[in-house]
């Protein structure tokens, strides 16, 4: 049987299926019958025809997928769906933290590992719920965008990046995450007054760049690597994560995919799940009311937020070795995708899993991945989400407006939730 003659609907791939909703129906049909299964990677506007990939729908192949390294490299095409242009820009990318296996992987990890323990992220935990309660005030916003500040803000606070240039950061985090959607692929907010003499640096290095050039590519991200540069000439924080990269005996293009790696990835995760948390809650009335009612339900709540909306949809690894995954035949240097999104709806795992269930308990969701790769700012999300929603329960919330959902095929992210805001009676204002 050649690797064609098992084929998914190319929706599961198509960018535009996402900016309408997650298919759950489709994926639970595909979990169900063909729950590994080839998926063509048609060309999109400027971005080329891709090879076509293994697409791993059930928990436990996705579990074993992701704890098995040896079998299954995050090295050897990088941990994106689509493939580099050229070789020079793959090897720049394999540099990256989550582009390594062990014992690669684990060296950079154990560099920067120190500012992302429980006991450090309790140390921030008043300022971050200090951040996330300025957040909030009466009348209309956009949760969306409001929500988006904590992990900017937090991410620049751990990283020593001055508070003028924290928009940098968000707008680097959307050319990357955002570059399959329109509103966000050149997305700029920095005013390029109120930056540092650093910011001004990395705006006046900013790249032009040709229709369908890889997001992640060093020639994308010119003006991200020139202020990393200027920030590590800096005088930082010994507590902060540069301190411990200047200190970590990295080479160049480990600092710099370092760099990116808390910048984006650092953020994204947030930004996509705390307005996705808000929409599932506001989606959810009686779970909401059963939250404030219950405010001890929120760990719990959290953790069936992420399972629910899982901010990040899929990984990729590259097979290692001929091997059979889930009675499919998969050759060496096949992609294979893993879609969390289905995991976190497996009913052998979650009983009535498209039930939202505050309480769920246990809750083996893999929003934050599994295995050696598994989330390294976990603690500081969930840190985070407890800051956004502890503050939320304060507030009566109800939509002013449509949302709408970022066009990738890899975040589950929300551009807009418009919500009214006003201060739940009987709480200090």
């Amino acid at each position: 049987m050649t690797v064609h003659e098992v084929e998914a609907p190319v929706e599961v791939f198509l960018p535009a299926t996402y900016a309408a909703a997650v298919p759950y129906d489709l994926l639970a049909r595909l979990r169900r019958d063909t729950p590994v299964c080839w998926i063509p990677e048609p060309a999109i506007g400027p971005w080329h025809e891709g090879p076509g990939y293994w697409s791993v729908f059930r928990h436990a192949d996705v579990k074993q997928v992701l704890r098995s390294p040896e079998d299954f490299s995050s090295h050897l095409g990088a941990t994106q769906i689509r493939d580099f242009d050229n070789p020079a820009d793959l090897a720049f990318s394999q540099a990256q933290m989550v582009n390594m296996d062990p014992p690669g992987h684990s060296r950079l990890r154990k560099i920067v590992a120190a500012a992302f323990t429980p006991r450090a992220v309790r140390a921030l935990e008043r300022t971050i719920a200090e951040r996330a309660a300025a957040l909030f005030a009466q009348g209309e916003c956009d949760f969306a965008e409001m929500a988006a500040d904590l992990p900017v803000w937090t991410l620049a606070h751990v990283m020593g990046v001055p508070a003028q240039d924290m928009p940098l950061l968000y707008d680097w985090a959307s050319q990357v995450i955002g570059y399959q959607d329109v509103d966000y692929a050149e997305l700029s907010t920095a005013d390029v007054e109120s930056l540092t003499p650093m910011g001004r640096l990395a705006i006046a290095a900013r790249p032009k760049l040709e229709p369908g050039t890889h997001p992640r590519s060093r020639a994308a991200l010119t003006d991200m690597f020139a202020y990393a540069h200027a920030l590590a000439e800096t005088p930082v924080d010994d507590e902060s994560v540069m301190s411990a990269m200047l200190k970590g005996g990295l080479t160049e293009a480990e600092f710099e995919n370092m760099f990116f790696l808390f910048a984006v990835a650092g953020t994204e995760t947030l930004r996509n799940g705390i307005p996705g948390g808000l929409l599932t809650l506001l989606q959810h009335p009686a779970e909401l009311a059963r939250l404030r009612a219950n405010p001890s339900l929120l760990d719990s709540a959290i953790e069936e937020m992420l399972r629910f909306w899982p901010p990040v949809m899929n990984f990729r690894r590259t097979a290692t070795r001929d091997l059979t995954l889930g009675d499919r035949r998969i050759r060496v240097g096949d992609k294979v995708v893993v879609y969390h999104a289905s995991a976190n709806r497996d009913p052998s795992v979650f009983p009535d899993p498209d039930r939202f269930d505050i309480s769920r308990t246990p809750n083996d969701h893999v929003s934050f991945g599994f295995g050696p790769h598994f989330c390294l700012g976990a603690h500081l999300a969930r840190a985070q989400f407890r800051s956004i929603f502890s503050e939320l329960l304060s507030w009566d919330v109800e939509l002013a407006g449509s949302p709408r959902r970022l066009t990738s095929n890899f975040q589950n992210g929300l551009k807009h939730l418009p919500v009214r805001l006003t201060r739940a009676a009987g709480t200090p204002g």
